[in-house]
Parts: structure tokens; sequence; C-alpha cells
């Protein structure tokens, strides 16, 4: 197991003894972090920001199907929208996640661009720890510059 997913569950393990004082710690319930699948990785991620004190949440661009219409409807997020937004001691984070051989769209790239030029945060995550890394070098330490 990684440092990063040892540090996340004592996070968690922190959390849930500030919520249950009086409860002992081997009843708590010890989170399972996957992080082999995008969707996995995208929970661990929120989770993590989430636990130091951030907003993170998963944004979902694909479209909902209607069965009247027996057609899909598209919602009206940007293409190309990452897939998680977060907020961060005032800083605005985007982070896009990609498994294997998964590789960004034009659309995403342009995002991209617009979320740097504008002094948004933009990480492109592959695996957690990497993830982590980028979120102490720029948010922890104050040693890093944006858009690692």
């Amino acid at each position: 197991m990684s440092n990063a997913i040892k540090e996340l569950e004592q996070l968690h393990l922190q959390r849930q003894q500030t919520k249950h004082p009086n409860y002992p710690v081997n009843y708590l319930v010890k989170p399972k972090y996957d992080t082999k699948t995008a969707n996995g990785l995208t929970s661990t991620i929120v989770s993590y920001i989430d636990l130091n004190g951030g907003y993170a949440t998963r944004i979902s661009v694909t479209g909902v199907f209607d069965a009247k219409l027996k057609n899909y409807r598209y919602g009206t997020t940007k293409k190309g929208f990452s897939d998680i937004q977060a907020v961060y001691n005032g800083n605005a984070l985007y982070i896009e996640v990609k498994i294997g051989n998964d590789k960004q769209s034009d659309y995403q790239k342009q995002f991209q661009k617009e979320i740097t030029n504008s002094g948004g945060y933009y990480f492109i995550a592959k695996d957690f720890e990497s993830f982590v890394y980028w979120f102490k070098l720029n948010f922890e330490n104050r040693n890093g510059g944006k858009n690692g």
C-alpha cells in the first residue's frame, strides 16, 4: 500500500474520530480506496481534497437518455470540462483523470488552456501518488508553481 493511500486512510480515521468521539477506534469503518479504475481514482481524489479541508465534486458531462423522446439530451456543461472541480484555500482546481492509455481530447486540451490562462490550477491525474505530490507541492509547501 502506498504512503499516499495510508495518509488518506489516516485522514479518514481522524475525521471519523472527530464525528464519533465516543466510538472505540477499532469499531470505526476503514474505507477501501480503489485507484486502479477511473471511477475509483476520481472518488479517491475527491475524498482527499475534502478530508484536507477543501471542497471537491465529480463532474459528469455525459448525456441523459430521454425515454420519451428516445434520444440523448446533452447537458449544458462545456465540452472538455474536467472530471473533478475543487476549491482549496481559495484556489480553483480542475483535475482530469486519465487511466492507462486514455488521452486528452482536443476539447479537454482547450479547457485546460482556458483554466490555466485564467489563473486556475489544472492537473491530469494518472495515479493517486502523483496527484498527492502535485497537491502538496502547490498547496502545502507553497514552493511550487501553478499548473504543475
